[in-house]
């Protein structure tokens, strides 16, 4: 028999009075497209848990996303928030390089959502994910009464503005594959100086997004130090329920061997509990494993593969911005060479000169799509230097048709079509089957009228669009 559950409809409805209009918020759903206000088209999207009431206080999660799917990332939080008990929202950053505009809009959201619903004051955090993360980094040194910043996949936007007069609790979320790790050990060091209250939680893999599991820990980690900061009551059970669970990673961790992680994640267990209960008992068992020589021996490993990442970056960061000055064209055989090193770390034996060679991969990719935006964005744009880094991305992303397709557009419009047909040749072989968009890619009109173009076309797409006759008289 089929049921039918009346009882959350009848609660599924928090009707507030804004500005003498009545504003209809459904709980357990994502809200989108609400205004910020009558004088601005700011909007944002909100989520309210559903055993959300207005008779208690809620903890205001900011989510922040550069790249204009605040609705996207903020879903991805949704199931973490039910379980934690957080109100979501997320600004529509109204623009994708001045922070001051983006700053006021996430300034405005805050101010909104604390009218509109009862968010305990203390406990207003932000969060984001690769630049969206760095972002958040900096909501809480701009904006007062943040206390604290999830950053997932990144770094620390800028150290140079943290105010050591304005502390805030900082949680990383970091792949030890990911390029921003060892950026990120970098930035709990100087917060640890700073006596900035702040964890890194590492998880498997090169994805970006660490699962909901690490999601619902970061607010975990925000409750928890909610209650040592006797901002909330604390709750006995809630707090050894979670060092419980934290217990059991270790363990896990200790049992298959990760005797550096192990290690790490005591001292993140250390800092959030040692407000809240008598962690002598850990911290004696960390001293063990620090002593441990097994752990001595993976560390070597891993500082020798930190120090070979450093000097690599180095050579990385001079030799890119040498070549892209000078168009050293002829230096693209160089950095093929490169990227052979950098697979044979990572498809080779050594697991610390794996996890290397996925970061230093993932660097040069940052790197050189760094250099394109401030090229692409100046007034004067040097095509010669664009022109170096798309052929440059073509060995980095060997699989990405689009910079092939930014490779042939910006040769054949400085009429260079001897590159434009090497590059289009080599997009053809990787498998490229739009013949429309070859047909129409810009600043390519007279380079798809030529008999090299078409012939190319024939031999990997079948029939081209022009057949182009040579008169041999």
């Amino acid at each position: 028999m089929r049921k039918t559950y009346l009882l959350p409809l009848l609660t599924i409805f928090c009707i507030f009075s804004v500005f003498s209009q009545q504003m209809v918020l459904k709980k357990g759903e994502i809200i989108d497209n609400l205004s910020v206000n009558d004088s601005t088209k700011n909007s944002y999207s909100l989520y309210i848990p559903k055993t959300f009431s207005m008779d208690e206080k809620w903890p205001l999660l900011m989510i922040f996303d550069t790249e204009g799917n605040e609705k996207k990332a903020l879903s991805i939080f949704v199931l973490a928030a039910e379980k934690e008990g957080y109100v979501l929202a997320a600004p529509k950053l109204i623009d994708s390089i001045s922070l001051t505009k983006n700053m006021v809009v996430a300034g405005q959201v805050i101010q909104k959502v604390t009218s509109l619903l009862p968010i305990h004051n203390d406990r207003i955090y932000a969060a984001g994910e690769d630049s969206g993360g760095q972002f958040a980094s900096l909501v809480p040194i701009l904006i007062n009464g943040v206390n604290g910043a999830m950053s997932i996949g990144a770094s620390l936007s800028n150290s140079e503005l943290i105010n050591v007069k304005k502390p805030f609790h900082f949680i990383g979320m970091v792949s030890k594959e990911n390029f921003n790790y060892p950026f990120m050990l970098t930035d709990t060091k100087l917060l640890d100086r700073y006596k900035f209250p702040n964890q890194v939680l590492l998880f498997d893999g090169n994805g970006n997004w660490p699962g909901v599991a690490y999601l619902q820990k970061g607010m975990q980690l925000f409750t928890l130090d909610a209650m040592g900061r006797k901002w909330i009551p604390q709750d006995t059970s809630y707090i050894e329920k979670a060092y419980q669970e934290d217990l059991q990673k270790l363990n896990q961790l200790k049992s298959i061997g990760d005797l550096l992680w192990a290690e790490q994640y005591m001292t993140e267990m250390t800092s959030i509990y040692g407000a809240l209960k008598n962690m002598d008992s850990l911290r004696s068992v960390q001293r063990d494993l620090r002593r441990n020589r097994d752990y001595k021996t993976l560390k070597r490993a891993e500082n020798a593969a930190f120090l070979k990442e450093s000097m690599l970056k180095e050579d990385y960061q001079y030799y890119m911005e040498e070549d892209v000055y000078t168009h050293n064209f002829n230096n693209l055989g160089w950095w093929n060479h490169q990227m052979d090193e950098i697979e044979k770390f990572i498809s080779g034996s050594k697991p610390y000169e794996k996890q290397m060679g996925h970061r230093l991969k993932g660097f040069v990719n940052a790197l050189a799509e760094d250099n394109i935006n401030i090229i692409a964005s100046e007034k004067v744009v040097d095509e010669d230097a664009l022109a170096f880094l798309y052929m440059l991305k073509t060995i980095l992303e060997p699989d990405n048709y689009g910079y092939y397709l930014k490779t042939i557009s910006i040769s054949a419009k400085n009429d260079d079509f001897g590159t434009s047909l090497f590059y289009l040749e080599e997009l053809l072989k990787k498998g490229f089957k739009d013949k429309e968009k070859l047909y129409n890619l810009e600043n390519t009109a007279l380079f798809r009228i030529t008999p090299e173009f078409n012939e190319l076309v024939s031999k990997y797409l079948k029939d081209a669009r022009y057949d182009i006759k040579v008169d041999e008289n």
